[in-house]
């Protein structure tokens, strides 16, 4: 059972309790004003509530804007502060944890590509009375982990319908692009391919902050292996750059991708890329903060606690783009 979250109650709102019961026990006009005995705020407004959004998102990196500025939204929205803060390296995104955690937030949404990494930062904030999200990452470690919610895509449930959709399309050899080696997600997803695919199906490992590199790395592999007529990449970003590939390599792939952003909207409308999978991360930072402050204010828990928020996964082909290309073209898909 989830416990009654911890009111958030900064001096100003202090001072007005105390005035307002004042005044209520002289007019013997009204009952109970402030905590209403479960930890919410009546108010319902976060008035100076803090949250840390920590994700494991490289600078500059257009998937992670997208993700921030849906909790940008949410936070206008409920008047919470927030602070953004990533890093690719696990153990350095674990002391961006541990730095919210000594920075005394109300409440943090992380995610998990390497869970491993923020089980003790997790248990640290628990221990602090830090309620703690996740988001993106790590559908199968957030309960053992102990967080309270969970925002994302089940990117195995994703996987294996990008391998029903590339049995449609009669594709025979496939080959996975992993930008970002023992991201549980990324890895997740090319399993799940390989599982319903009824091809044959290869793992192309990469260094997914050298974009030129990875792209010279596809050309490559394509050269290699005239028969692979499929590249699945985990990001908009390398999906451009595997179609230059196939140029490159004067290779007959097509190619699909998880993920979507306003270059591949463009890239899908056109045909150089055939289908993208949208777990809508602009949803997932939104829902991440709004979810922190309803517990805060209200004492929600989605799912229950037992259960994910699942955000995808969505497919994007030519016949449907056009009605997210606007969405997209605004950043916020």
């Amino acid at each position: 059972m989830n416990t009654p979250p911890p009111p958030h109650t900064p001096a100003g709102h202090v001072r007005a309790a105390a005035l307002a019961s004042v005044v209520c026990l002289l007019l013997s006009a009204c009952s109970a004003l402030g905590d209403d005995g479960n930890g919410a705020d009546p108010a319902g407004s976060g008035g100076g509530m803090r949250v840390a959004l920590v994700t494991h998102g490289g600078e500059g990196d257009a998937f992670w804007d997208l993700v921030r500025k849906g909790a940008e939204a949410a936070a206008a929205k409920d008047g919470i502060d927030l602070t953004y803060a990533g890093d690719a390296d696990p153990a350095a995104q674990a002391e961006l944890v541990h730095d919210a955690v000594r920075d005394k937030v109300d409440g943090i949404a992380v995610t998990l590509a390497k869970p491993a990494a923020m089980r003790g930062p997790v248990a640290r904030a628990k221990a602090a009375g830090i309620p703690v999200v996740g988001l993106n990452s790590g559908i199968d470690a957030w309960r053992p982990a102990g967080l309270l919610e969970y925002f994302g895509q089940d990117e195995s449930v994703a996987g294996r319908a990008v391998g029903d959709k590339l049995d449609g399309l009669d594709a025979e050899h496939a080959l996975c692009v992993v930008h970002e080696r023992g991201n549980v997600a990324l890895e997740a997803r090319c399993a799940g391919v390989k599982k319903t695919f009824g091809g044959e199906t290869d793992n192309l490992y990469v260094d997914g902050t050298d974009r030129d590199a990875v792209t010279a790395a596809i050309a490559a592999r394509l050269r290699q292996d005239p028969g692979i007529d499929q590249v699945v990449t985990n990001g908009a970003q390398y999906a451009l750059g595997a179609v230059e590939a196939t140029r490159q390599a004067r290779s007959r792939a097509k190619v699909a991708t998880f993920d979507l952003d306003k270059d591949l909207v463009k890239a899908v409308r056109g045909g150089e890329v055939q289908f993208a999978v949208d777990q809508q991360p602009y949803l997932q930072g939104y829902l991440a903060v709004d979810a922190l402050w309803l517990y805060r204010t209200n004492g929600n828990v989605s799912g229950g606690g037992t259960a994910p928020v699942l955000t995808g996964p969505a497919f994007v082909t030519k016949s449907n783009v056009s009605a997210v290309a606007r969405f997209a073209a605004a950043g916020t898909r």
